[in-house]
């Protein structure tokens, strides 16, 4: 006789991925830990271009519900363990190029954002978004995912200081002796040390481990100290038992968006550079983490992809009408995919915490950019797993999937390194008198990132 499973389980289909819901609420809590510095880095970027009254806090209240609005539309109505928030990356060209070099108000900024997001959702209602993720090659959506964990262990890695600028070489390594170094190389072999025992949570309880010894040995890994340095931890500086801030409504920002400004002639390159670059920066996010999820088919085909790419165009939507840049799906999401979360559960659950951090904000300060580099790094080195499946000793096939690979951390952007594989795979296979093994959808996108490069402005 068999039992009739209780309604979460049945609404989200845990035990068809082959996941429990204690596994799903911990991938939900590691995957928030990881991009939970979204809550303070998104307001310091974004105040430098929106100047009204207490606009941290404010930015932080928006940054908040908006992660917390786009992680539960991809959860509850997608049903994938996809969280999102206001996009790095985007938010610099939002407030220094658009707003900053460009003069542009930011409130036409935000319309630009809408009408952005409008494009993505009218774009995968009709089916567009999916066929370009259909015509990319199989080989290709690898490299993505290989691409993506490359690009995720460069984050770890200049988080923790382990790689710094160098004016003379570009990049280097950082010194051995700076305690959020060693704090995060800690991190690392004991992350992944539980991973090869096996042991559950493995990621969150390096992550965890990590942050007591930084807040037990008063270690300098936080922000906020004296002329930027970094400093002890300061303590939790909220009213309510130490750990408490009250809310602040964005008033000054939720909708002040200017759509009439946005759609003048002047602001169309700025609306479709936006377009762009969160298209293939969403598209390839989306596709990478499904492929590593398990849901991508034999075909390199997702199920559900036509609601799955209009949650991130709503989301983007809402946002900016919430009074922040786009929002889109967070490739810190692999933290919690490799902590097993596999369905809709994990993005709830990392919705809800948003929601909670609007109360617990001070408590998201103790989890130092140290703790949670290691978590990056790990699971960057397990998305390369599917470079195996690459035809290396086809040039074709080898080269764009390596130039998607390495473009992606060298440009310090994931829409860069699914462009230059798209167009290079397509131009190989052109000039090579192997045209017919491209799909025609991709000679098309081919000349639309051509076109993107060449007319528009970059950021």
């Amino acid at each position: 006789m068999t039992t009739t499973p209780p309604p979460l389980e049945r609404y989200f289909g845990i035990r068809a991925a082959g996941s429990t819901v204690p596994k799903e609420l911990r991938a939900g809590l590691t995957t928030f830990l990881t991009m939970s510095y979204i809550l303070f880095v998104n307001p310091q970027v974004l105040s430098s271009a929106v100047h009204i009254p207490n606009a941290f806090v404010q930015l932080l209240m928006v940054t908040a519900i908006s992660a917390a609005a786009g992680s539960l539309m991809m959860g509850l109505i997608a049903r994938y363990p996809f969280a999102q928030a206001p996009g790095m990356g985007l938010n610099a060209f939002f407030a220094y190029t658009v707003v900053g070099s460009m003069k542009i108000p930011w409130q036409t900024a935000l319309g630009a954002v809408f009408i952005s997001g409008a494009l993505f959702v009218l774009l995968s209602a009709v089916g567009a978004r999916q066929a370009i993720v259909r015509a990319i090659p199989l080989g290709l959506k690898f490299a993505i995912t290989a691409g993506i964990g490359t690009f995720l262990a460069f984050l770890g890695l200049k988080n923790a200081g382990i790689v710094v600028s160098n004016p003379a070489t570009f990049l280097a390594l950082g010194s051995l002796t700076t305690p959020s170094v060693w704090l995060a190389l800690l991190g690392v072999i004991l992350s992944a040390v539980l991973i090869t025992r096996r042991v559950t949570g493995a990621v969150l309880w390096g992550i965890l481990a990590t942050t007591l010894v930084a807040v037990l040995l008063r270690l300098p890994v936080y922000p906020g100290g004296a002329n930027g340095a970094l400093q002890a931890f300061p303590g939790f500086q909220g009213s309510v038992a130490g750990i408490f801030g009250a809310p602040v409504w964005p008033g000054d920002l939720f909708g002040q968006l200017d759509l009439a400004g946005a759609l003048g002639l002047g602001v169309l390159n700025v609306v479709f550079t936006f377009f762009f670059v969160d298209f293939f920066d969403a598209t390839g996010t989306l596709t990478g983490l499904a492929q590593r999820s398990g849901y991508l088919d034999a075909n390199g085909d997702m199920p559900r992809a036509r609601r799955t790419f209009a949650m991130d165009g709503l989301a983007a939507m809402f946002g900016a009408v919430m009074g922040t840049s786009t929002t889109t799906a967070y490739v810190e999401s692999a933290s919690g995919i490799g902590e097993g979360g596999r369905t809709g559960l994990t993005a709830v659950t990392v919705g809800v915490l948003f929601l909670l951090s609007m109360f617990l904000w001070p408590l998201a300060a103790a989890i130092p950019a140290a703790a949670t580099a290691p978590a990056l790094i790990l699971v960057g080195a397990m998305m390369l797993e599917g470079v195996v499946h690459v035809t290396w000793n086809d040039m074709s096939e080898a080269l764009p999937a390596f130039l998607t690979i390495i473009a992606m951390p060298l440009t310090f952007s994931i829409a860069n390194g699914v462009s230059l594989g798209v167009i290079s795979y397509c131009l190989i296979k052109l000039l090579s008198g192997r045209g017919r093994e491209v799909h025609p959808v991709l000679y098309g996108v081919a000349l639309l990132l051509v076109a993107r490069y060449a007319f528009l402005a970059e950021g």
